[in-house]
């Protein structure tokens, strides 16, 4: 197989290791116990998924430059996925709180360094990484859909028979399909085992690079004089934290809403569908419409797919609203992390695209835990559970938030970079 190959297949398993448990942590984590859950309260729920997300974001930066500086990178990726397995499969065995929180820190450490050392294993060895590269990533987006349709299929039914509809084969949900939920654990360490494995053994040597440039928070924080940058952060620290709510509620959202368990995920990776469509036009988008109203127009689907999950809809509203994902993410995101890049003089672009992470994968998540615990409480209003009725309240909310931050990027953000926005986005 030629190094592309050999890309293509890191690409897929990373992110089929994260996206085989990731979509329905936030059902088996507050399904209760009697049921094959774990029982946890949803502030318990957003403390575990946000928390470490957020710890993760800060330490990512140094362990990869560690990487950079010392090892060959194939080689420190596979220890730290092979770690990452062994803490996945015990979390997986874990009934109390504190252990899935502590664990779940340890995961991420250990993982998140892992998306920016596989990018920059790829960039090295491709020839024309501005081109190729988001072909390689886009095998990532395939992984983690084709687990989403998979291991419901596998683990979660009986009497598979064929349907026109994605995804093609539907059966009958096993009594014991939430308790099977955690399975995917156990299921995603075992592949990031085999990924370490396959890590070492068939990714090319990719040697440490020396001494790079050390994160310097001086010139980072100069990146705050340009008022466009400064609006950008804001922003984009709304949306960071209620696209993580996202994630700590979808799962149980769909469930109440009427969707059977097994389809919750096959419904939510609709969104990594459009995320490609979006990602292939969003070079013209740009070019046509500027940052300014590409990122507004990204931030604008959240506040509109947070909108329609607050109406009593049908259940086929808004697993179809999941389609929006694309927009949100290729409008918003990948402009941004464009933008942001653009932005940034040479020598300083590392700091700002840290700052940028920090707020997007630190300050974040940490906002979302706490907010998704006060809006949740609210909603439940001495209830045990969130109903339909609860979760109107908590996503009405969200789309208020993301409104707000539509709002300040079209009202406030100029661009002040003086050249034409990129015609190939970055991932």
């Amino acid at each position: 197989m030629g190094i592309k190959g050999r890309l293509n297949v890191m690409m897929f398993l990373e992110y089929a290791a994260k996206g085989l448990w990731f979509p329905l942590a936030s059902l088996f984590l507050t399904e209760p116990a009697a049921e094959g859950g774990l029982g946890f309260t949803p502030n318990m729920k957003g403390l575990i998924i946000g928390i470490p997300l957020a710890i993760g974001a800060f330490c990512g930066p140094w362990l990869s430059r560690m990487c950079d500086n010392r090892f060959a990178t194939q080689k420190f990726l596979g220890t730290l996925l092979l770690l990452v397995g062994v803490i996945k499969i015990m979390t997986a065995r874990q009934t109390s709180f504190e252990a899935w929180f502590f664990l779940s820190i340890g995961f991420s450490i250990l993982y998140v360094p892992t998306i920016a050392l596989t990018n920059s294993l790829s960039m090295t060895h491709l020839q024309d990484p501005k081109n190729e590269f988001s072909r390689v990533r886009v095998w990532g987006t395939i992984g983690w859909i084709a687990v989403a349709w998979i291991f419901p299929m596998v683990w979660l039914q009986k009497g598979l028979q064929f349907q026109s509809l994605p995804p093609f084969f539907k059966g009958e949900e096993l009594p014991d399909a939430t308790a099977r939920m955690i399975d995917s654990m156990t299921i995603a360490g075992v592949v990031c085992i085999f990924y370490a494995i396959y890590c070492w053994i068939a990714l090319p040597n990719t040697p440490p690079k020396g001494e790079s440039k050390r994160f310097d928070l001086g010139e980072a924080l100069d990146m705050f004089k340009h008022r466009s940058f400064t609006i950008l952060m804001v922003a984009a620290l709304i949306l960071s934290v209620v696209h993580t709510m996202y994630f700590m509620q979808m799962g149980s959202f769909l469930k109440t809403a009427g969707l059977q368990k097994q389809n919750v995920m096959p419904a939510m990776s609709l969104g990594q569908f459009s995320e490609i469509i979006a990602l292939a036009f969003l070079g013209a988008l740009l070019l046509r419409l500027g940052f300014r109203w590409t990122m507004a127009l990204g931030a604008g689907s959240f506040a509109l797919r947070y909108f329609i999950f607050s109406l009593d809809l049908p259940v086929e509203a808004h697993v179809a609203a999941q389609f929006l994902h694309g927009i949100c993410f290729g409008c918003f995101y990948a402009s941004a992390f464009i933008y942001v890049d653009r932005l940034a003089p040479e020598g300083v672009k590392h700091s700002a695209q840290a700052i940028f992470g920090a707020v997007m994968y630190g300050l974040g998540p940490i906002g979302a835990s706490w907010l998704n615990g006060y809006l949740a409480q609210k909603a439940m209003g001495g209830t045990a559970d969130l109903d339909a009725a609860g979760y109107g309240f908590y996503w009405q909310w969200t789309a208020a938030a993301a409104l707000v931050a539509t709002i300040i990027l079209a009202v406030a953000f100029r661009d002040e970079t003086e050249q034409e926005p990129a015609t190939q986005p970055a991932s």
